[in-house]
């Protein structure tokens, strides 16, 4: 089954809104539920953090980690991730690892606050 991308701007604005947030050095980490629509992904890569060429590889490292890993994240939930400077230049396991523990502190902290 196809990962499912979040690509309108009011979707990204409803998570930025109504989503926790966590973050470490290289990423940002969105997660909000949605209406039973399954788990969706968003990706954001600033145009600071490099040309078009840098952007979309950093933007296709973080879809296969999502890809490869889905069951990090809560069904029914919409996750965006940011990517900061400091992405550029990371592996794909300094990535992955980073990413897999934003997860557990979003999730760990979407329970706590209901």
């Amino acid at each position: 089954m196809a990962m499912e991308i979040l690509k309108k701007k009011k979707d990204f604005q409803r998570v930025y809104r109504r989503g926790h947030s966590v973050a470490c050095g290289a990423l940002v980490l969105y997660l909000s539920r949605n209406r039973g629509q399954g788990r969706r992904f968003g990706f954001s890569v600033s145009k600071k953090t490099g040309k078009a060429v840098v952007r979309n590889r950093v933007r296709r490292v973080l879809r296969e980690i999502c890809r490869l890993n889905e069951d990090w994240f809560p069904h029914d939930h919409d996750v965006v991730i940011i990517a900061r400077r400091e992405a550029v230049g990371k592996n794909f396991h300094d990535l992955a690892g980073q990413l897999y523990n934003l997860a557990r502190r979003a999730v760990r902290k979407m329970t706590s606050k209901g």
